[in-house]
């Protein structure tokens, strides 16, 4: 399994955002709040990187194309209006290249071929890197990287060791990346399947399993939830062959101007502190 597929993390929110009240005003409140800079956040973007800053001629503008159901990275909000973590990056990339955009909503079904029949520059969406996808787009230098992680009750934190999980309750989501991986690497333990994430995440607060080892990025909204049960506990796993490569922006495979002009303002918004400054915007909760 490359890459979780958007319907199924947009499944994943849904249930999550239902089942615990989650408002996404709270997060729309958060553009008020001073985002912590103590969190060690991983480098997928290198600062350091040699990119030239491109000519402002060779990209005059971008067009960028977007859907509205993939919370939190592109929504509408309770007024309609399209929001999220992709729409502030693009922001972000823009007014760094201080380049006119615009961004167009699609239907998630429509928006590749709108993409290719030249509708848009950019797709800031979630599009999985594939070998589908890579044979018929390029794609930006990897954003944001969805790792694995561990969860644990609090109480339990002290008595949690990667390293010695034999025959150890742990909880998962059944036939999920997570699954296979903790089949290949983490073979003693034991197994609690369930059908979905809430059910799993349940079982842990209830005491029933020792830990929940799933996607961090979901799990950091249902802990935001649950802050004085549970916390993320050992390292972030990271293995493109089980939970994919990362987030990404594609691009027509012409449009190679555009391309590295975003590669630059990605490396350009890491070294200024912004990009990390969005992710803590979003995520008030690292799951890294």
């Amino acid at each position: 399994m490359k890459f979780l597929t958007r319907l199924y993390l947009a499944l994943i929110f849904l249930g999550i955002t239902i089942a615990v009240g989650f408002s996404q005003n709270t997060i729309n409140e958060r553009d008020n709040i001073a985002p912590s800079t103590s969190l060690p956040l991983p480098y997928h973007l290198d600062p350091h990187s040699k990119i030239k800053a491109p000519h402002s001629a060779s990209v005059p503008a971008i067009r960028f194309l977007s859907s509205t159901d993939f919370f939190p990275f592109n929504y509408r909000n309770s007024s309609g209006r399209l929001v999220g973590y992709n729409i502030d990056l693009s922001n972000e990339i823009c007014a760094l290249l201080d380049i006119s955009c615009t961004m167009q909503a699609w239907p998630w079904e429509q928006i590749k071929n709108a993409l290719k029949d030249n509708q848009g520059d950019a797709l800031i969406s979630g599009l999985a890197i594939n070998n589908e996808s890579a044979n018929q787009f390029d794609f930006s230098n990897i954003y944001l990287m969805l790792p694995a992680r561990f969860i644990i009750q609090k109480s339990n934190q002290q008595f949690f060791d990667a390293s010695d999980l034999e025959n150890k309750k742990i909880a998962v989501i059944a036939n999920s990346a997570h699954a296979k991986y903790l089949n290949k690497y983490f073979i003693s333990v034991e197994q609690v399947v369930f059908d979905s994430e809430l059910e799993a995440l349940k079982s842990l607060q209830n005491g029933e399993t020792f830990a929940y080892f799933g996607d961090g990025m979901r799990a950091s909204f249902w802990l935001n939830e649950n802050i004085n049960c549970c916390e993320f506990t050992g390292e972030a796993y990271f293995n493109s062959t089980y939970f994919g490569e990362g987030m990404s922006i594609a691009f027509p495979l012409e449009r190679e101007a555009v391309r590295k002009a975003i590669n630059y303002s990605l490396a350009q918004l890491k070294r200024n502190g912004k990009l990390d400054e969005l992710y803590l915007r979003w995520f008030p909760i690292s799951f890294y």
